[in-house]
């Protein structure tokens, strides 16, 4: 992706490096890595993410205490992504002008080390890049990226990193139309089953956003972007996961999607650039 030496963000937030004063999990291992695998690309951690850490919360902690200065590489990494960020900004402004949606108010990206505090209550690194709807903020710790490549699969490539976020400003966009308050709402009267599919519906419609924006970015993209971007889509599928996990895969419970959907419904948004075909709740699952 052509990105250097353009404008980037003035809502980005950056943490990293910077003593917490949080608590955080304490080793991690593997409990750390299966809370990363099953809740990759949070969605609205105010719903998912936060009960599982409140849980491994009441076990060992210990305080963030570390402080130090960002390598060349890291600032590079926050210069990167703070550029992502601003074409999500002018893209949706866009976007919302075109189709009469109002004022795209933008959001702000926190950049965090180890755990950080947020409106959705307390999260660790272990969370994966997540949007927190009570504060309308995307939280990212950008090593992540290194397990998307090393544990997931993927390929990797900046356009890998840029279609995180371009999913996770999905939900705030979902969130600004009302679509998250009325799914979550219809998911108390649901069985797991059928919130769970909810959930998907959603998760996709935000992967669909992704390619959406991917479509509006086009000047900026370079060859072999949109591959990258479909490989982070099929590493972090739910079928994927749980082949990874636990070595079969159980559909009723899938929460994001399975590879081939989001996969489907990020080329159908960079495809069509089209708001209005980003219905993934009346098309069966």
């Amino acid at each position: 992706m052509k990105w250097k030496g353009r404008r980037q963000s003035d809502n980005v937030e950056d943490r990293r490096g910077m003593s917490g004063g949080g608590k955080v999990v304490a080793g991690g291992g593997i409990i750390g890595v299966i809370i990363l695998l099953l809740q990759v690309f949070g969605g609205e951690t105010g719903q998912t993410i936060a009960p599982v850490l409140e849980q491994m919360n009441q076990g060992q902690q210990t305080e963030q205490v570390e402080q130090r200065e960002l390598t060349a590489a890291e600032k590079e990494m926050g210069e990167f992504v703070s550029t992502v960020f601003a074409d999500t900004e002018d893209i949706w402004a866009k976007i919302f002008e075109e189709n009469n949606l109002g004022r795209y108010k933008q959001p702000k990206m926190v950049l965090f080390s180890g755990a950080v505090e947020t409106a959705c209550g307390g999260a660790s690194s272990a969370s994966g890049p997540f949007y927190c709807p009570g504060d309308q903020k995307v939280y990212m710790d950008l090593t992540f990226f290194e397990e998307l490549r090393t544990r997931f699969g993927a390929k990797g490539g900046d356009f890998a990193i840029a279609y995180v976020i371009a999913h996770e400003v999905g939900h705030h966009v979902q969130t600004l139309l009302g679509t998250s308050a009325k799914v979550r709402k219809l998911q108390q009267t649901k069985s797991e089953k059928e919130a769970n599919k909810l959930s998907v519906c959603l998760e996709l419609q935000a992967d669909f956003y992704g390619g959406l924006w991917a479509h509006y970015n086009q000047k900026y993209l370079e060859v072999g972007d949109i591959e990258e971007a479909l490989d982070a889509a099929h590493a972090v599928g739910d079928d994927a996961i749980q082949s990874k996990m636990q070595g079969h895969v159980v559909p009723d419970s899938f929460t994001h999607g399975s590879s081939a959907q989001r996969m489907k419904w990020f080329k159908k948004g960079f495809n069509s650039g089209d708001i209005t075909q980003g219905d993934t709740f009346s098309e069966e699952l």
